[in-house]
Parts: C-alpha cells; sequence; structure tokens
C-alpha cells in the first residue's frame, strides 16, 4: 500500500498466447504459491495489465472455503447477480500486509474475460469464489479493499482483530 501503481487502472491485454504473457502468468504463480494466496493480480507484481489468478483447494489459509478452481481470468468483466444481495467477510491482502477488515461483496456473480490464450472464460459464482473474483478485478480497477469497508471499526491489524489465530495476508 502506498505504490501509486496499486491505485491505477490497468490496461487491457491485447496479446495472447505471449512468451511474456506466459512469463508474467508463472511469475504470479510462483507468487501467489509462496504465499499461500488465494489470488494475484498484476498490479501486485508492479504490472498494470488486466491478469489476475486465484484458485483454492485445501489451503490451510482458508480451512473453511470451498474450492475455487485455478483460474487465469485476463480482461475480465463482473456483472452483479441479485445486485441487492452482499455480505460482508474478512479480507486481506498481500499489499496492505498484517492488516483484515470487513468488506462487502456481491454474493453472485458472473464474470467474463479470457485465460491466456485467448479462450473465453463465463462463470457465474457465489460465495468465497465470488468473493476472490471481486477482490482481484478491484486491483485490476485500482481500488484496494480498505476503501470497500463500510465502518473502520471493522479494519485493523490481525493480531489485534484475531488474537492467537494463525492468519495470514492474502
Amino acid at each position: 500500500m502506498g505504490d501509486p501503481r496499486l491505485l491505477e487502472r490497468s490496461r487491457a491485454v491485447e496479446g495472447f498466447g505471449t512468451p511474456e504473457l506466459h512469463a508474467l502468468i508463472a511469475d504470479m504463480h510462483e507468487t501467489m504459491a509462496a504465499l499461500n494466496g488465494a489470488g494475484l493480480a498484476a498490479p501486485q507484481i508492479g504490472v498494470l495489465l488486466r491478469v489476475a489468478i486465484f484458485g483454492v483447494s485445501a489451503n490451510p489459509r482458508y480451512p473453511d472455503a470451498e474450492a475455487v478452481p485455478q483460474t487465469v481470468l485476463v480482461n475480465p468483466t463482473l456483472e452483479a447477480l441479485d445486485a441487492g444481495e452482499m455480505e460482508e467477510d474478512w479480507e486481506g491482502c498481500l499489499s496492505v500486509p498484517g492488516m483484515r477488515g470487513l468488506v462487502p461483496r456481491y454474493r453472485r456473480l458472473r464474470y467474463r474475460g479470457f485465460d491466456e490464450s485467448g479462450r473465453p472464460i463465463d462463470r457465474t459464482v457465489s460465495g468465497f469464489h465470488a468473493r476472490v473474483v471481486q477482490h482481484e478485478v478491484d486491483h485490476l480497477d485500482g481500488v484496494l479493499y480498505p476503501t470497500r469497508i463500510r465502518d473502520l471499526r471493522n479494519f485493523g491489524f490481525t493480531a489485534e482483530l484475531f488474537p492467537g489465530e494463525d492468519i495470514a495476508d492474502d
């Protein structure tokens, strides 16, 4: 947090299947795996392109979360379904280390975009999957989760909010 690139809207990817795109995605996967993350957006590693990766299966940092398929999502668009239905849940972020906040997100949404080869992706999701996608796409739009918190009494250092629990950043 504080790096101005995290507050900028990322540029659309124009070429799919390129060595540069594959190298970026490999770097993102390596970074996310090293940190046991649920997702990562290109701006978080200093690249202002509309690329996000996410996926969770049996992650010790998310023991109660349902599985989210490993996904590379390029040039995404989101469509809220049941737009009035939002739920708050705790989020953290590698770009805001050591902190958590109670963030409202749409429960259900449809997301579209492309994989790294340019094949279309079109999914309707809910729950944790929907939350992860919204968090990562926010990064592509220059939005960090603390700006979405409705009540700053629900934002603080992870160790203070969850004493005695081993909770890492997302």
